[in-house]
């Protein structure tokens, strides 16, 4: 069983309810400062609803955070000096629209949400694995499909809509480990469902039913009775073809 993580994407069609999508997103980016590997680690939006939708990701970290996360109880610092360098590199790949401060002596980084981010920029090429979500346009299912499928298999795919046609074709035509609708980041805490990856994603699932399954070697057991044994299992097998072969020449 192995489970590794992947850059997530999150798709937020025109269609979603843009203040629900927004609190959940923040809520799986920025819970524990983004060190969760199911988090969303990119968005998707239809370009008609992304200055709405990055409008409600501002209000979502004023609700959650205040209008001073650093001095929030409740929002986390990264965790070693290494990471802290790699994401304030990140920040760079593009505008922030939502927070971008940072202070090295407490390995703090605010909630922060980028846009007008390039495809060949750092963030896009490495899992995130912190508080930075970068926001991307895309207008179609088809390019959804496309941009899932030329990528590694996610562990985690989600999808903010209220057509069902919408998700369920990008469900039927991509690949990974799970997926999640209409909310994210929070699936592994269901026992009924799977978890795990699938490609370079990990390997495997567990949780309730499945965790056992996974984590036990079967034993198969065979009881044959005694009373019936035929010989034409046995060799020597031309014999047997020789009886074969007189008993179709004896038949009428």
């Amino acid at each position: 069983m192995l489970e590794l993580g992947g850059k997530n994407p999150t798709i937020v069609h025109s269609s979603a309810d843009l203040k629900t999508a927004a609190r959940r997103i923040a809520y799986g980016r920025y819970m524990n400062s983004g060190h969760i590997c199911t988090a969303p680690d990119h968005v998707l939006v239809w370009p008609e609803v992304k200055d709405a939708f990055v409008r409600c990701m501002a209000e979502a970290v004023r609700e959650f955070y205040g209008e001073d996360p650093k001095a929030s109880p409740d929002y986390g610092r990264v965790i070693n000096q290494a990471n802290f360098d790699r994401l304030a590199r990140l920040l760079s790949s593009g505008k922030a629209a939502v927070g971008g401060q940072t202070d090295a002596s407490e390995r703090y980084i605010a909630p922060t949400v980028l846009v007008d981010v390039s495809l060949d920029s750092p963030i896009m090429k490495e899992e995130v694995f912190g508080p930075i979500l970068p926001v991307l346009e895309i207008d179609s299912v088809e390019a959804v499909i496309t941009w899932v499928n030329e990528r590694p298999a996610p562990l985690g795919l989600y999808i903010f809509a209220e057509e069902p046609d919408f998700i369920e074709r990008i469900l039927d035509a991509t690949r990974s480990g799970d997926a999640g609708i209409n909310d994210c980041a929070i699936h592994p805490l269901i026992p009924e469902l799977p978890f795990g990856g699938v490609g370079n994603s990990g390997m495997g699932k567990y949780h309730g039913r499945w965790g056992f399954e996974a984590f036990t070697n079967a034993r198969g057991v065979m009881y044959h009775s005694p009373k019936i044994d035929p010989g034409v299992r046995y060799p020597p097998y031309s014999k047997h073809r020789l009886e074969r072969k007189v008993e179709s020449k004896l038949m009428p």
